[in-house]
This record gives structure tokens, sequence and C-alpha cells, in this order.
């Protein structure tokens, strides 16, 4: 790492003014997605644990360093633990994940055992517990389901799990959660949904990718980010960058933008004419449908993955395609900007890492809208 001194001298305590809210503890905390929703509802965090520098980094630089650990969860001793109204979290899903091992002995599986020990110690009256769809058929999440209905966990009596469409609560993207709610002060239920595809009933049609994006320049300010860095947790990284300075693109091979101009909204790696279609895909006629896709702006996004900057990865080419006007096309994938509005972040929010780096933190957030609806719902029970 470059022998840099730190950009600023500012106090790393928090310089947020104390909400007279619930209380709340975020756990496996990343960025601070889950948090920025609980804040936006008033909720006041009094404790983050984060072990990944550059998350850990950017979640402080928006909430404080004073009440933030960069650590592993098991080193986080119970004494440490402050009492609180709610206790949130994402155990680290890649053990669960469509895209991961799927192996029951993942490690990473086994840390929401550490989750549940930190609830113990804080006793919060509710906690919450976001992970990948697949968590709800889980061996691990039958488990849980032991502990709550009449193992250690037995006081927080009342509870419900589902399975959530971010889409169906105002989030321009189409992401499944499981999302658990426990509750020892009285019924919890998780929110119903504001929103559908269509609208009607009383609920609002899905946000689309248009709301979320139509007012960036289609052109990047440039390729890298500004040379600026920082110290946290005593270590330097890159940053502290504004949510603008993340409209970055990058150096597409001439091969990839003729790829590019050939998929249409919603299109994807079938519309490639065979001269333009790598071998892998040639000899694979079906699954993986929506690589090298681009989006549409009238409808939600696909899930935004931590390799959005990747159009191989996913539908994550810009919606602007115009079939009789070539000149209209903007040939890139979305940029890191673009996909933290996607994720719901707030326009001033700061980040800290490389590109990579936030990119890691943009796609493993709760999306902070839906993040808020939930805090809603927990507030309310908190009356």
């Amino acid at each position: 790492m470059p022998d840099r001194k730190p950009i600023t001298t500012r106090s790393r305590r928090s310089t947020r003014q104390r909400s007279s809210g619930p209380t709340v503890v975020d756990l496996f905390a990343g960025c601070g997605g889950m948090t920025a929703g609980f804040v936006a509802e008033g909720f006041d965090p009094r404790l983050a644990v984060e072990w990944e520098l550059p998350a850990a980094a950017t979640y402080a630089a928006n909430y404080g360093e004073d009440h933030t650990r960069c650590i592993d969860i098991a080193d986080l001793r119970d004494d440490e633990v402050p009492k609180v109204d709610v206790v949130i979290g994402g155990p680290p899903c890649q053990g669960f994940s469509n895209l991961g091992t799927k192996d029951p002995d993942d490690p990473r599986n086994k840390l929401w055992k550490e989750y549940l020990r930190v609830v113990l110690a804080a006793n919060p009256k509710v906690f919450v517990i976001e992970n990948v769809d697949r968590f709800a058929k889980s061996a691990e999440f039958a488990l849980l389901m032991t502990e709550l209905n009449g193992g250690s966990l037995k006081r927080w009596k009342h509870k419900e799990a589902a399975v959530l469409n971010a889409a169906d609560y105002g989030v321009p993207q189409r992401r499944q959660r499981t999302i658990l709610v426990a509750s020892r002060v009285g019924p919890i239920t998780l929110p119903a949904a504001t929103h559908s595809k269509t609208g009607g009933d009383g609920k609002a049609p899905w946000t689309t990718v248009r709301d979320a994006i139509g007012h960036i320049p289609a052109k990047p300010f440039g390729i890298d980010l500004p040379d600026s860095w920082d110290t946290f947790f005593g270590e330097q990284l890159p940053g502290v960058f504004k949510s603008e300075q993340l409209h970055l693109g990058r150096r597409p091979t001439k091969m990839s933008l003729e790829r590019y101009d050939h998929i249409p909204p919603g299109g994807g790696r079938f519309d490639l004419p065979a001269h333009l279609t790598p071998r892998c895909w040639a000899e694979k006629p079906t699954g993986t449908t929506d690589v090298m896709g681009r989006m549409r702006w009238d409808a939600p996004s696909l899930t935004i993955r931590t390799e959005f900057f990747k159009p191989e990865k996913g539908q994550y080419l810009h919606p602007q395609w115009d079939r009789n006007r070539p000149q209209r096309r903007v040939n890139r994938v979305i940029t890191h900007r673009e996909a933290a509005l996607l994720q719901t972040f707030p326009e001033d929010f700061l980040w800290c890492g490389s590109k990579t780096d936030i990119a890691r933190q943009i796609g493993n957030a709760v999306p902070t809208r839906l993040a808020a609806v939930i805090a809603s719902t927990v507030k309310d029970r908190l009356g």
C-alpha cells in the first residue's frame, strides 16, 4: 500500500446526532445497507460488527467509527455487547446461495450461531435475520426454528419468516430474500407488500430502473476512482468517496462492444450472432439466460450481485437501446453509482475501498428501502 497520509484529521467519533429512537445492533453489517434503512426510520445504532476492512470503513464513514468493530464476530465478547431494542443482521450466505458451493458443511453457514450468541447477550425485544431465499429451506434454518420453538431462543415466542421480493416493497430490483423476525414483546408480522408488477388493489406498480437511474448521465465520468486515501481502524485504504464519484466506466474490448450492440432490452446471450458467441455459450443451449443481458427501462432490474460490472455475470447492460437508431444505444454495463441506486442507497452515501471492494459491498447489501420497510414494522411493534 502506498505510504500516504490520511486526507483528513477529523475525529473518528461519530458526528451524527444521537437519536432518541429505538437502539439497534447490526451484525455482519457489511457497508451498512440494513442500518441505513433502520436509521431512516429513527433507530439509533449502538454497535456494528463487520470483519472486512473496506466494508467496515464504509459503515464507519457513514455512521461513525465509535461503535463499529472491524473484527471476526467470534472475537466479540459477550460483555462488549450492549443491551438494545433490536438486533439485525445477515450471516454470510455463500453456502446457501445458488451461486455458492451449497455445501452444508461450509463454515460460513455456522456463523448464524454467532449471531444467536450475540442476540442472547443483547437480549433485544426483537431480532431480524436476513439471508438468501434458499436459507428458508436449509438445515440451518430448521435448527434455528428448533431453537425458537423451545430451545435457547424460546423467549422470542412470536416469530414470522418468509421469502420477500424486494420489488414488492418499492425497490427497483427483483431480489428474493429470506426475512425472519422474532419478538419477545408481542406478536409481530412481516410487512405487507406495497407494490406489485402492474399495481392495483391498493398497491403501486413496481419501481423501475428508469425511476432509479433515469436521471444519471449516460456517459460515465471516467474509469478510475480519485486518488484519495483515508485511515480507518488504524489502516489506510482508498476513500472516502461520494456516491457521484462512483459513476465510472470500464474499458471494454472492440468485440465486447460489438456484443453489447446486439443485445436489446430484456435480451441476453441468445441474441448474439454466431460469430460473436463464445464457444462455451454455443455449447450450452439452455440455462444462464440472463448473462450478457440488458436491463429494461420500465421494469425492475434482476438481482444486483457483487460482480455487476461484468456483463457475462448477469443482466447488467445499461437499458438504453434503440433498434432503429444505433447512435442512441448505450453500450456499457451499469456503473457502481447506478448499482448503488438500484440497491436504494441514499444519494449522499459515502464509500471506501477499491472499485472491486465497493462493488462487493453494493452487491452484498440489503436494499435500503426493504430494510426501512422492515424497520417501520419493527418500530410499530416496539410502540
